[in-house]
């Protein structure tokens, strides 16, 4: 056995966050590094999922809009994922996917600019359909779209800005952005900004009150595990809710959703960030998946990221031969979100080789190989192998 072995071992049985594995569904034969595409099934969802379609759809119907809280639910899933965003209640809604969200957010955004006011700036090594919806928001509303680089964002935006849209972490490299910095420059240069925290919701703090976050949407299949598809969260920050003018007004977001009004009239708070009736077999899912965090502080969280993620490139330089595989993650941790991405020569196939051998990560084109890093469940015996199976391709 290894040093490295023997270290994984120790650091596992010295981690705080250990038991917390055993609230989810996997298996020893494989190492799950992927959680930032799809996290991991937590225990207790299936239960809950099979009594929502058994006896809430199954048996009381049509009356489990009121008896079982569904109408409630996009609101009450919000408020526990608020928690986890930094945000007080009533700031989170639940429902539609990220790009319906993003779409949402960033019209709104460039409906309160004031008059001049009719750029979007959009993070240029952003997600593609950020990048798109933002193409579409701009046809929409008279606006033009320029790219810059995350980093220069807040010294992009000017007197035509309207709002930026920024990823806090940036999905191929892994490499965590300022988001109170730029969000405070954004703001001097008197426009709004909206995050997309897809890659930093569940694995890092967020603090969007604190921080003076107007608008900020993210998904919650990966760091949140709410499972394939499930509904993504559109945060509005509480003194603009009065004023956010949602280019999806929908009767589910009406003041009076049953008066049928031929007129539109938005509610109250964050309910007028919906649209349409609720994906509820996915929202509650979602909802008992959210239960693993319930005594779960996110600063521990973080702590234990940064240490795994440490920890797997000690394990690569020492396993993987020299000149194989090179970090473009940040070994900054102010500048790291969850995750390690190595540039590699035929990466594609590496990662199927791995995946072959029981690591399971992913690739992106051209060459990188992603490695995401879920504290909750995964532990430093992970990141020690994973790298060591890794040596074991590399050098064949």
């Amino acid at each position: 056995m290894s040093d490295l072995t023997h270290e994984a071992l120790a650091l596992d049985a010295a981690d705080g966050l250990r038991a917390k594995r055993a609230e989810f569904v996997l298996d020893d034969d494989t190492v799950y590094l992927d959680g930032n595409s799809l996290g991991a099934l937590p225990g207790a969802v299936a239960g809950r999922l099979a009594d929502v379609v058994e006896r809430e759809w199954g048996r009381l119907r049509i009356r489990s809009w009121t008896e079982s809280g569904w109408w409630t639910a996009p609101e009450r899933v919000g408020d526990r994922i608020a928690r986890l965003v930094g945000a007080a209640p009533g700031q989170v809604v639940v429902g539609d996917s990220t790009s319906v969200n993003v779409f949402k957010a960033v019209v709104a955004a460039v409906r309160l600019a004031g008059e001049g006011r009719d750029e979007i700036l959009v993070d240029a090594a952003t997600f593609p359909t950020d990048g798109y919806i933002a193409a579409s928001a701009a046809r929409l509303t008279g606006a033009r779209v320029r790219a810059v680089d995350a980093a220069d964002m807040a010294a992009a935006a000017g007197p035509r800005t309207a709002v930026a849209l920024v990823n806090h972490v940036d999905y191929r490299t892994g490499r965590l952005h300022d988001l109170p910095g730029t969000t405070a420059a954004v703001h001097a240069a008197g426009a709004r900004v909206v995050w997309d925290l897809c890659h930093s919701a569940g694995a890092l703090p967020v603090a969007l009150d604190a921080d003076g976050v107007d608008f900020a949407v993210g998904c919650t299949y990966k760091y949140l595990n709410g499972g394939p598809g499930s509904p993504a969260y559109l945060y509005v920050r509480r003194e603009l809710q009065p004023r956010f003018d949602s280019p999806l007004p929908g009767w589910n977001s009406h003041a009076d959703p049953f008066g049928m009004s031929a007129v539109y009239e938005p509610a109250d708070g964050a309910p007028r960030g919906r649209v349409g009736t609720p994906d509820i077999l996915s929202l509650l899912a979602l909802e008992a998946a959210l239960d693993v965090w319930d005594d779960v502080d996110v600063t521990a969280v973080r702590a234990k990221s940064l240490a795994l993620t440490d920890f797997f490139l000690r394990c690569v330089a020492a396993y993987v031969p020299a000149g194989r595989a090179e970090p473009v993650t940040p070994l900054a941790h102010a500048e790291r979100g969850s995750q390690v991405s190595l540039r590699c020569t035929g990466a594609e196939e590496v990662m199927a080789e791995l995946i072959r051998r029981g690591v399971v990560g992913d690739f992106r084109p051209p060459d990188v190989l992603r490695f995401g890093f879920t504290p909750l469940y995964t532990g430093f015996a992970d990141a020690e192998r994973a790298a060591r199976v890794l040596g074991e391709v590399l050098g064949g």
